[in-house]
């Protein structure tokens, strides 16, 4: 009993190590792949502007100084697009064109690029580059649920709004359960909106959205965990705990690994 409990300890304590630090890392070497991508896209001319772009893809680097934020934005906001980098709305336009563009971005999980948001000021000036030129936009406020919403956008204009995640109480980034907007007027000239763009998102798209295609995969991860553990804990009942720990826990937390990966489709997209 003893044993397994120990086991059961050092699963759970793994997984929120892997949550809200490892998480973290894993999305500084994604941002630093998807910086080389953007890049080199950028040198071709061939970043996407429009029409159906796959969801992962590069689409704009976003920079705002103000909280010293520098991230490549992909396309989707699913969860699994979001582990690696803030998303770009699918259903909206892209970042410098004429009307809304939207961008999700986490606010704990897998390095929180948009923990800081919520602190932007009105004037803040916050710069998208895409494949069609450097925009800037001009922050005019943060809302939450029930605030009145900006006002209609005039003809030709544009528009940025991050979405991310916050909570209440002493341990509000532990449970960021609410959707929070910074909307961003466009200051330079809005770019024109290629045709084919989506008119809907999925429900794992939408705010605070969780991803349940990730089911299946999650039931096998969490299958050879389950089967990780009970042979750990065998191993350690004939060879005793300091050997069976030695032989057992590379596995023990491989397999550990690959189960919060698939469990993070299951959270909030912006957590």
């Amino acid at each position: 009993m003893t044993s397994s409990l120990t086991v059961l300890a050092v699963v759970a304590a793994w997984l929120l190590l892997q949550l809200l630090l490892l998480s973290g890392l894993a999305q500084d070497r994604g941002q630093t792949l998807l910086h080389d991508q953007l890049r080199a896209d950028l040198a071709a001319a061939t970043v996407p502007i429009g029409g159906i772009v796959a969801p992962g893809t590069p689409v704009a680097q976003l920079v705002i100084p103000a909280i010293d934020l520098e991230q490549v934005v992909v396309e989707g906001t699913s969860a699994g697009q979001l582990a690696d980098a803030p998303g770009h709305r699918r259903d909206t336009v892209m970042p410098g064109q004429q009307g809304t563009a939207v961008v999700y971005g986490r606010a704990v999980t897998h390095g929180g690029p948009f923990a800081d948001v919520t602190s932007l000021r009105t004037g803040d000036v916050i710069e998208a580059t895409t494949g069609q030129g450097v925009a800037r936009y001009t922050v005019t406020g943060v809302r939450r649920a029930g605030d009145p919403l900006p006002q209609p956008l005039a003809a030709g204009k544009g528009r940025l709004t991050l979405v991310t995640a916050e909570g209440d109480g002493r341990l509000a980034a532990l449970s960021a359960g609410s959707a929070v907007y910074v909307d961003a007027d466009l200051s330079t000239e809005a770019q024109p909106v290629p045709a084919g763009r989506l008119n809907a998102v999925t429900d794992a798209e939408l705010p605070m959205g969780t991803d349940t295609s990730a089911m299946a995969a999650l039931a096998l991860a969490l299958g050879g965990l389950l089967a990780v553990a009970v042979g750990l804990t065998w191993l350690t009942r004939r060879v005793g705990a300091p050997l069976a720990w030695v032989l057992g826990i590379a596995p023990l937390l491989a397999s550990a690994w690959v189960a919060g990966d698939m469990a993070v489709h299951l959270l909030p997209n912006l957590l």
